[in-house]
């Protein structure tokens, strides 16, 4: 049953049970009209508590729905008859009153909830917006202004700031359902306050839309849905509640069905599924209790501040006194940034700052639950520090390596219980970046690897399994990436050229600025390990670089040239030189934005799909999830696997054929020519 009534006296309780987040399906809806009716008719309740069974309020709209068209009651019709109710409706929240769940809410009398509730209408994270009154009654409620940041940004806040806001009308202590009926016995004996959508939209300073939409644009980076929510807030203070619910509503639909919208459920479906892979269903993770770092460098120290931040004590394991006193004062310096910036209190730095033990004795790890191992990227060295930890751990501690390229295989060989070791791909910083490649060797038990999507979990971050291979997913097509930057320079673009074309992309810089940033030393330091194995790396110009010493901002010069203290690129003559003289006899052209971008991204895609042929991805979703979390590809074209299938794969081959006939790219792999057929990638993840 999603919906049961309880009488309290004169105090009704509407009960809501829609399992796992009381997600607003077309029965509830229909429930929640009816049970309006019945209480309307009752002449002995004086008052109707709206309360949620199970871990939360309202969390939204039911996804299972999401793409499908709506069926009746429609949630704004749902909003309108609870508004219209004879008796005040109280709405009593715990958990998150989002999206959906929020605007019932907006349509109660009042709303209480207890402190560690939150609100919010996230629908622009999903290219919509709000649909059943939310741009309409909120600046009716808390003001236009208060209403452009909840509404534009998109995140929730908290119960204790949305009282501040007007957005609820209490906090309550103790028992939410108890304080909630006799808040409602309280407002029973007052006359109906009058409803939001009667109310006047409080006058905004000149010039506020204007400052508004400069604002919400900077901030949107080409996302449509933010100024249009912008616009329907607008809307609202500036015409009759009528005619901005039909603008509202109007938008909405548009919306729903845009490329946007549709590469942002993407992300949003790919986002909720990664954390519990279906091929783990059932397998119960080892316990996580206490952590370990070996390695305090910034990659270390980052993953020391995660693993605090998640609640785990941390012991922070370096060869020497002195290197010890570095990696704490590494991870020190992480939450005295978080404090400065205004992200933590002092206070909670400290305590965090106190489960944090570093030593350089390995038997501090003999009782230790999880230890990651984050030193510097030599097989030698990593296998150094296992044997290490597999004569001091328990045997069933699981032991885990950072490794970005080397073989978790090569770098577990003489672990003992191989069974507990596994690859765990943080991304730098690692207490800030959201991905997380987990990557299974040949014996890891499965018990181990659901235990490493468990703690996944815990630190808040997006994992992904990832196969055994050069750069596992990422990194191997990062490295097609900047191969095919460089043969755009050889063919005629500039380094400027081709990270305008990006950013106009969407991404936040360009391939060149991105390397100058991390430093060309790390991709030459690869392809020199590359070569050791008798592989060919493409990199004719940054190699040239590298020989000259021009690694990036750290030298003051790469790609670009930087002068002191500046951080702005500037086009090097040097630079031009070098690729002038590596250019020489290969036909040149003129590149626009668009045939740069296909020239970098469509051979991205087909590095991709090789990936998913080898099952280093189990599912193109996951490169998506990679691509965004880990590289800055826009969300709202949905990751690079469903960008080319929103594109059309038949184009897709078609481009990368005529780039390969120009000897501009490599020409499409057979999944990709059979994904073309298929129109999708799901035939090559069977």
């Amino acid at each position: 049953m999603t919906v049961t009534i309880a009488r309290e006296n004169a105090i009704a309780v509407v009960t809501v049970d829609n399992p796992p987040v009381n997600a607003l399906s077309q029965a509830l809806r229909q429930a929640l009209v009816e049970a309006v009716a019945e209480l309307d008719a009752d002449a002995t309740v004086k008052a109707v508590v709206l309360i949620c069974a199970g871990r939360t309020f309202i969390a939204g709209a039911d996804v299972s729905e999401f793409g499908k068209p709506p069926q009746p009651p429609h949630l704004p019709d749902v909003v309108a008859r609870i508004e219209a109710a004879k008796k005040p409706w109280v709405a009593a929240i715990h958990g998150s009153a989002l999206g959906g769940g929020l605007e019932v809410a907006l349509g109660c009398a009042y709303r209480v909830a207890i402190a560690s509730a939150s609100l919010g209408l996230p629908e622009v994270k999903l290219g919509i917006i709000p649909g059943a009154g939310g741009t309409v009654r909120l600046p009716r409620l808390i003001g236009p202004a208060a209403a452009v940041d909840l509404v534009t940004g998109g995140s929730p806040v908290g119960a204790r700031k949305a009282e501040g806001l007007g957005l609820i009308d209490a906090v309550l202590d103790g028992d939410l359902r108890a304080g909630a009926i006799a808040f409602a016995g309280d407002v029973a004996e007052k006359p109906l306050p009058q409803p939001i959508s009667s109310r006047e939209v409080p006058p905004v300073e000149a010039g506020f839309w204007e400052s508004a939409e400069k604002a919400v644009a900077a901030k949107a980076r080409r996302e449509i849905a933010p100024l249009r929510a912008l616009a329907s807030v607008r809307k609202a203070s500036e015409t009759d509640f009528d005619d901005a619910m039909a603008f509202e509503r109007e938008t909405f639909l548009d919306l729903r069905g845009s490329k946007q919208a549709a590469a942002l459920r993407h992300v949003f479906f790919a986002e909720r599924a990664a954390p519990r892979p279906p091929e783990l269903a059932g397998v119960t993770p080892r316990d996580t209790r206490s952590a370990a770092v070996i390695g305090g460098g910034t990659m270390g120290a980052g993953i020391a501040a995660a693993l605090r931040d998640a609640g785990l004590p941390v012991v922070l394991i370096e060869r020497d006194a002195a290197a010890v006193e570095r990696g704490l004062a590494n991870v020190r310096a992480i939450y005295e940034g978080s404090v400065k910036r205004g992200r933590m209190t002092q206070a909670v730095a400290d305590e965090r700052m106190a489960s944090v033990t570093g030593g350089d004795d390995y038997g501090l790890l003999a009782d230790t639950d999880l230890v990651i191992e984050a030193v510097f990227e030599d097989l030698a060295v990593k296998r150094a520090v296992f044997e290490k930890l597999s004569s001091v751990c328990r045997p069933d501690a699981v032991l885990a390596t950072n490794t970005s390229y080397l073989d978790p295989n090569a770098i577990s060989e003489g672990v003992s219980h191989p069974e507990r070791f596994l690859g765990l791909h943080f991304f730098s910083p690692a207490h800030i970046m959201k991905l997380l490649e987990i990557v299974p060797t040949e014996t890891t038990a499965l018990d181990v690897l659901a235990t490493g999507f468990a703690l996944v979990r815990l630190l808040g971050k997006i994992p992904v399994r990832a196969g055994i291979c050069d750069g596992f997913i990422g990194n191997r097509i990062l490295k097609v990436t900047r191969a095919q930057a460089e043969r755009l320079l050889l063919s005629g673009a500039t380094p400027s050229a081709v990270d305008a074309a990006m950013r106009a992309f969407g991404l936040p810089m360009g391939p060149f600025e991105a390397q100058d940033l991390g430093g060309l030393d790390i991709a030459a330091f690869q392809r020199k390990a590359a070569r050791a194995r008798g592989e060919t790396p493409f990199a004719p110009v940054a190699e040239r670089l590298c020989a000259i010493e021009r690694f990036g901002q750290k030298s003051s010069g790469g790609w670009y040239d930087y002068q002191p203290g500046d951080r702005a690129p500037q086009p090097s003559e040097a630079v031009a030189a070098i690729i002038a003289e590596e250019a020489a006899g290969q036909p040149q052209r003129v590149w626009n934005e668009a045939d740069i971008a296909d020239a970098i991204l469509l051979p991205m895609v087909n590095e991709a799909t090789r990936i998913l042929e080898e099952r280093v991805a189990l599912r193109a979703a996951d490169i998506d999830l990679v691509k965004i979390h880990g590289y800055g590809f826009p969300r709202w074209r949905g990751g690079p696997m469903h960008y080319a299938e929103a594109r059309g794969l038949s184009e897709v081959v078609a481009v990368l054929d005529r780039l390969a006939s120009d000897g501009l790219a490599d020409p499409p792999c057979a999944g990709l020519r059979r994904a073309a057929e298929a129109g999708s990638f799901s035939a090559l993840a069977k």
